[in-house]
């Protein structure tokens, strides 16, 4: 494989992968009552639980983001 080619696959992981974790972020941050209305329609779980999942998910994928696109990319991008 290319290291251009790579370099390019994982560029645009990181664009698309970042802009899920802002926009994820924007939506807890701003419309939490909507998020929790609308999930616990199909898991009832109470809303302090509810808050603390959602954190623990954000954090999870801002270290995976982190980990598996953004290091990567820029670690092609010294290489290269």
């Amino acid at each position: 494989m290319q290291l251009d080619t790579l370099t390019t696959f994982f560029m645009w992981c990181t664009v698309i992968d970042g802009a899920l974790l802002v926009l994820w972020t924007v939506v807890f941050l701003f419309a939490p009552d909507l998020v929790y209305r609308t999930q616990s329609r199909w898991f009832p779980i109470p809303r302090q639980t509810f808050d603390v999942v959602m954190y623990g998910f954000l954090g999870l994928f801002k270290i995976l983001f982190l980990v598996f696109n953004l290091v990567p990319y820029l670690a092609l991008l010294i290489v290269g």
